[in-house]
């Protein structure tokens, strides 16, 4: 009997507080399903940001484009109303900086060379060393802008 009654005392205590331990375990699981909930607002807030930027970044660039257009176009009506000599001049004054671009970059160049001649370097291995892969950059865009950039501009009259 005295077995019973501790039994049933026990069995009381810990009926008593399962629904204690139930409400600890689902407030445990609520925490940690709002804390991933919360991580994954983050992280959206996150990509919805960077797109916003993407977005701002893309509105500044065509904003830019347009700017350009507008001020070639300006520049464009200017020459045309001063006159054919005026318009010549200022045709002229793209190709010319970039003649006075290649031929100082050429003296450069040819200066290095040169010098690392002068220095003892073998002739084929300073002539190789001299043309790197920013010269490379540097001479296709060049040409980029004079003979591609020129068919997309016949293209949109």
């Amino acid at each position: 009997m005295i077995l019973e009654t501790i039994l049933s005392g026990v069995a009381g205590g810990v009926l008593r507080l399962a629904p204690e331990v139930l409400r600890w375990l689902d407030r445990r699981g609520e925490r940690e399903h709002e804390l991933k909930r919360m991580q994954q607002e983050m992280e959206f807030a996150k990509l919805k940001a960077d797109a916003q930027m993407h977005e701002s970044n893309n509105q500044l660039s065509v904003a830019e484009l347009n700017a350009m257009s507008t001020a070639f176009t300006e520049q464009a009506e200017i020459a045309k109303a001063s006159g054919k000599f005026v318009a010549a001049i200022s045709a002229l004054v793209r190709p010319l900086i970039t003649y006075y671009f290649a031929a100082f970059y050429g003296l450069v160049k040819l200066a290095v060379y040169t010098m690392a001649v002068a220095q003892g370097a073998e002739w084929s291995v300073a002539a190789t060393q001299l043309w790197t892969a920013e010269d490379m950059t540097i001479f296709v865009m060049i040409l980029s802008f004079w003979f591609v950039g020129r068919v997309y501009e016949r293209a949109n009259r």
